[in-house]
């Protein structure tokens, strides 16, 4: 069946409907997606990598997971549907903030999205069973590691990601407070500066924003 993606107007406003392929053309449509940031007890992240066959970032280390909503769904609500699908398994899901982006792959195709980005807490052990055609491998991360890494080699990473991590700090001020320990580990002072070049790495011409 073909996938249908929400087209939206630049207030994420909902415009009409798209095949995803075709939102994802060199001058793709601005459509709805969402990223999910998943952390366990010790404030790791799930890391995954993005499956080789995949269009556009093949290979690429991603957040948890990745996708779109469908016709009826919120980005929380969708993002909750699409853990189990792709991880084995899910959980309960907190939105914190929206993010515009339009950015190419090569001259393949493009991602001209509004991200909505999502936190979950993981109770331990939390299993996984990857689907193969869209996540090759995973790692759990702590901060330090990984915004080390990112700013190293930032084209090992999705753009969304790094932009994701980046605009931690404007997320809801109510879900900051409620996962506080984890925005402690994430939000420490001078993290964010560390994404700054990655940013510039991906974004060459600054083509995104915060939607909050």
């Amino acid at each position: 069946m073909t996938e249908m993606l929400i087209l939206v107007d630049g207030n994420d406003n909902p415009i009409g409907f798209e095949e995803k392929v075709k939102c994802h053309l060199p001058h793709g449509k601005l459509h709805r997606a969402f990223t999910v940031l998943l952390f366990n007890s010790k404030g790791e992240l799930l890391l995954t990598r993005r499956s080789q066959s995949k269009m556009l970032w093949p290979g690429d280390w991603d957040g948890t997971v990745a996708s779109h909503p469908r016709k009826t769904e919120t980005y929380v609500s969708s993002a909750e549907r699409r853990l189990p699908e792709e991880l084995g398994s899910g959980c309960k899901l907190d939105y914190l903030f929206k993010f515009e982006y339009h950015i190419p792959y090569k001259d393949v195709g493009s991602e001209n999205e509004i991200c909505g980005t999502l936190i979950g807490i993981v109770s331990e052990p939390f299993e996984l069973r990857l689907v193969p055609d869209e996540i090759s491998e995973s790692k759990w991360v702590s901060s330090d590691a990984l915004y080390s890494d990112v700013q190293k080699n930032p084209q090992s990473y999705s753009p969304w990601m790094v932009a994701a991590l980046y605009l931690l700090s404007e997320s809801d001020p109510k879900m900051i407070e409620k996962h506080k320990k984890i925005f402690d580990k994430w939000n420490k002072h001078g993290l964010k500066d560390m994404l700054t070049n990655p940013m510039k790495f991906h974004f060459p011409t600054n083509s995104w924003r915060l939607l909050n």
